[in-house]
């Protein structure tokens, strides 16, 4: 990444990994402001069941991308790489430098690679094209390729017929050729030079530990009360919509429709918010060009600001 690009900061973990409590110690000690990366903090009037930062928090460190739409509605990662991209040229503008801040990892990922990508296949239209190919033979296949995407064309073999098929394949489903798509995705590639940072338990043990008791905390902070006034205040909100499908709320109206009882809605927000964490760090080991940090060291502060110092330093 060339250096000449503005630098962002990427601080990512599972629930309960100690990531706002990071991002606030740190946004008080260096030019940064925080950008909020999740999908569950965007809604308004969610704010004990999404462990959503108070206003004391919030006024100490302000996050962008938090209360921005009704529960009613849905917020897609497309919208989100929009605003992220707006706030950062803005937060880029003002001197600072952006820190992405959360844990949902497809927003990250849509953030940093872009959204344009090659469809799935179909059945159908594969049949259709062997059909074809029967007819011609793949040589005549690649001759039809090469007239609607010569570039494409022009790196594949006549008899490449696996090849051949899927770039046909995909001009039919999207109408777009294989070159077009490739360039679309490069040029939505993230126009910063990026630290990523992950926090990850040595200990996960732990960490299912803290979901555990920040439920427990929950249930006894007023989340019942919480989805009793958001279903009072939106009329029409019901458990299929995006807001209700966040970890804790579904296992709230099930307690509410008398689908479970006190017991089972703490187990089963636990397990649901434990598998959460889980699918978190899934995505995080699969991401590259790392820093882990283990969040269960007391000098967690301390590594990730000596990091950012050093990433900011080479600029």
């Amino acid at each position: 990444m060339p250096v000449s690009q503005p630098p962002a900061i990427f601080l990512m973990g599972p629930t309960a990994s100690g990531k706002t409590g990071l991002a606030v110690e740190l946004v008080q000690a260096m030019p940064l402001e925080i950008i909020s990366v999740d999908s569950a903090l965007v809604y308004r009037d969610m704010d004990i069941g999404t462990a959503k930062p108070g206003q004391e928090v919030l006024q100490r460190a302000p996050h962008h991308l938090i209360d921005v739409i009704d529960p009613l509605h849905a917020y897609s990662a497309a919208q989100f790489r929009a605003d992220a991209l707006r706030l950062m040229a803005e937060i880029t503008e003002r001197g600072k430098v952006p820190l992405l801040v959360g844990g949902t990892m497809l927003y990250f990922r849509a953030l940093q690679q872009g959204l344009s990508g090659l469809p799935e296949a179909d059945a159908d239209i594969r049949a259709e094209l062997d059909r074809e190919a029967e007819q011609i033979g793949w040589p005549g296949m690649h001759a039809k390729l090469a007239a609607i995407d010569p570039e494409t064309a022009a790196r594949l073999q006549p008899a490449d017929s696996q090849r051949i098929q899927r770039a046909l394949e995909v001009y039919r489903l999207t109408g777009q050729t294989m070159t077009a798509l490739h360039r679309q995705q490069a040029a939505e590639i993230l126009p910063y030079r990026l630290l990523k940072i992950a926090l990850q338990p040595s200990d996960r043990s732990v960490l299912h530990e803290r979901i555990a008791e920040r439920f427990i905390a929950m249930m006894k902070g007023g989340l019942l009360e919480e989805v009793q006034g958001l279903l009072k205040k939106y009329p029409g909100l019901h458990p299929d919509m995006t807001s209700m499908r966040c970890v804790g709320y579904r296992q709230t109206l099930e307690y509410l429709a008398g689908n479970i009882d006190d017991e089972a809605w703490k187990a089963q927000g636990i397990a649901a918010t434990r598998q959460l964490a889980k699918r978190q760090l899934t995505w995080l080991r699969g991401m590259d060009d790392t820093l882990v940090l283990d969040c269960l060291e007391q000098d967690v502060y301390g590594q990730a600001q000596r990091a950012i110092s050093g990433f900011l330093s080479a600029v």
